[in-house]
């Protein structure tokens, strides 16, 4: 497998202004990505993975926004860098699979003029070539008639057809980093089955890089080999796939987990965590951000300053109050067997 680390985002934060006044929606997050390695970036609805991506692709209004730290995409910064440098690499370097197929599609444009569309932007190639190029892709994301696909409109095509096309789209220049936000939403489960199918076989043939942010630890089990656990605009947990499901630290990270429905589980009732993430404004400043959805665990066990330990050789995880952690319905159970 190649080594080749492609991006490297240190100590970045993104803050909106609302109300004249900005609030951090990430905060200081460290990530790498390798060629031919996929991260799964995974959290709550509201947690920052999708402002995350938005920041590596640079979508945010520098009049809104306040962004903080590097983003090393392959050498370069991109954090500040001018729009017209930052077009070069968007779409042609980076590609992204934006989370609602029908809303990223312009739905007066055929499918075709769509897709040639970054090709016109980024390449030379002759109007064939493009043309080939377009066909191509529709094969290879699996639609049976390329030909008949390409001349139709986004609202003649099924859900699951419109993320194929936005798939074309996002690599119809092999970008070295994909970056795939709910790429399955809203899909039935076996066309979820096929797109994921579609992700790995890009990967295996372009050797790219695929950030993967989603909130299915099903599809983060299957198909990712790191994961980035990410609460309150904060990663939390970072390890290998392996890791993260056979050892995780932080209880929000086990939390997560047990609430994933278990066939032959102990009990037929969900695991639901408590409370909610907290909005932008309400953001605590300091602290542990998700102690108060976890309120049995006495506040000295958390640190004032949460940091990243490493607890095994690639595996971090914030604040220390993961060795105190327990579900209080298990304490329960363990000390009614004990007595018993």
């Amino acid at each position: 497998m190649a080594t080749e680390k492609i991006l490297d985002v240190r100590d970045v934060s993104t803050a909106f202004k609302i109300d004249g006044h900005f609030y951090d929606a990430v905060t200081h997050v460290n990530l790498q990505i390798k060629k031919d390695e996929i991260l799964a970036i995974v959290g709550e609805s509201g947690c920052g993975k999708s402002t995350l991506a938005t920041t590596i692709m640079g979508l945010h209004d520098p009049a809104e926004t306040k962004i903080s730290g590097e983003i090393d995409f392959e050498g370069t910064n991109l954090v500040g860098l001018p729009e017209d440098k930052y077009n070069k690499i968007r779409g042609a370097k980076i590609g992204m699979i934006f989370q609602d197929p029908l809303s990223s599609l312009n739905p007066l444009k055929r499918v075709e003029d769509q897709i040639k569309e970054v090709m016109d932007y980024h390449t030379d190639l002759s109007s064939e070539k493009k043309h080939a190029r377009v066909i191509e892709l529709l094969s290879q994301m699996g639609i049976v008639n390329p030909e008949r696909t390409a001349h139709q409109f986004p609202h003649e095509l099924s859900g699951g057809m419109r993320q194929r096309v936005v798939i074309a789209i996002a690599i119809a220049c092999k970008p070295d980093l994909l970056i795939a936000d709910e790429p399955t939403t809203a899909l039935d489960v076996t066309i979820q089955a096929q797109i994921l199918d579609v992700l790995l076989n890009i990967q295996k043939e372009n050797h790219a890089g695929i950030v993967l942010i989603t909130h299915d630890l099903g599809v983060v089990a299957q198909t990712a080999d790191k994961v980035a656990v990410m609460y309150a605009g904060q990663i939390v947990e970072y390890g290998s796939t392996k890791q993260i499901f056979k050892t995780p630290k932080h209880p929000y990270t086990r939390s997560l987990l047990r609430s994933i429905p278990q066939l032959g589980g102990e009990s037929d009732d969900l695991y639901v965590i408590s409370g909610n993430v907290p909005s932008l404004q309400k953001m605590p400043a300091s602290g542990d951000r998700f102690a108060s959805r976890i309120p049995w665990i006495p506040a000295s066990d958390h640190e004032k300053n949460p940091q990243m330990h490493e607890v095994s050789s690639g595996h971090l995880v914030r604040c220390t109050c993961y060795k105190s952690f327990y579900f209080p319905d298990q304490k329960k159970k363990k000390v009614a067997n004990e007595l018993n």
